[in-house]
């Protein structure tokens, strides 16, 4: 099929946890449509090609969006992000889909585990206020829903490693990580650290390509890039996009411990 066909794009990136999830929604919508002018092409961000095809459709409408990213590339209608596929049936017969509701502002963080009960009465008026203003979201739990889930009894240690950190401050940063993951064995699906490490060392340098065999598998380490670091040794644009890629995925790691 070409793309001549459609003019239904879904472009997606390797690591991205929502592009794997919408991707059998995609291929059951497209299987069950046999008008190839309304099949929606994958469109991998890897291949250089599709890459410019999506930066020129953002110049074009003007969108900021990351992956999933599903755009009529005639009308310049879409959407970002994880639709179920209800949503993105109305989106092939040309209905404007609305951006979710976004919050007025963010979300008090729990107590840590093990908190008083001062703290959590305080923390809980706090959510009762913010939750009372931002009614229009979807889903809201209450306050001892969120304190019956898994929080963590301390911050992890900061800052992250990046590709640039030395192996002396890699040292500390991992001697300290392993002592919270033991005072927070509680928490579920947490990283070793070696892992983290291993995909630092896998993350392609200034003039590198992938690691032989290929980009590790699974999805990338929850880790924030030293922004020092990082401006005295300049990246390419594919390091860029990692760090960007892996410092989303702290933020929701760090979101759903609770911790700022």
């Amino acid at each position: 099929m070409s793309e001549a066909q459609s003019n239904w794009y879904y472009f997606c990136s390797t690591g991205c946890g929502y592009c794997k999830k919408v991707e059998p929604i995609v291929e059951q919508i497209n299987k069950e449509n046999d008008n190839p002018e309304f099949q929606i092409l994958r469109l991998d961000l890897a291949d250089g090609n599709n890459e410019k095809l999506a930066k020129e459709l953002k110049e074009k409408y003007k969108i900021q969006c990351g992956t999933p990213w599903f755009i009529n590339a005639e009308t310049g209608k879409g959407f970002c992000g994880y639709r179920e596929a209800d949503i993105i049936k109305k989106w092939l017969n040309g209905e404007d889909i609305p951006s979710p509701p976004r919050p007025k502002g963010p979300m008090p963080r729990p107590p840590f585990y093990g908190a008083s009960k001062k703290e959590e009465k305080e923390w809980k008026a706090e959510y009762k206020k913010w939750s009372e203003e931002n009614s229009h979201l979807p889903n809201l739990r209450t306050e001892d829903e969120i304190l019956s889930q898994p929080r963590p009894k301390s911050m992890p240690p900061q800052p992250w490693p990046n590709p640039g950190t030395p192996d002396k401050e890699i040292d500390e940063w991992k001697e300290k990580y392993e002592k919270w993951l033991k005072e927070n064995n509680h928490l579920p699906n947490t990283i070793p650290a070696d892992t983290i490490l291993d995909r630092i060392k896998n993350t392609p340098g200034p003039g590198q390509g992938p690691p032989p065999g290929g980009p590790p598998s699974g999805p990338p380490p929850q880790l924030v890039s030293d922004a020092k670091s990082n401006a005295r040794s300049p990246v390419n644009k594919q390091l860029e996009r990692r760090i960007k890629t892996i410092e989303t995925k702290l933020t929701k790691l760090m979101a759903h411990l609770g911790v700022k």
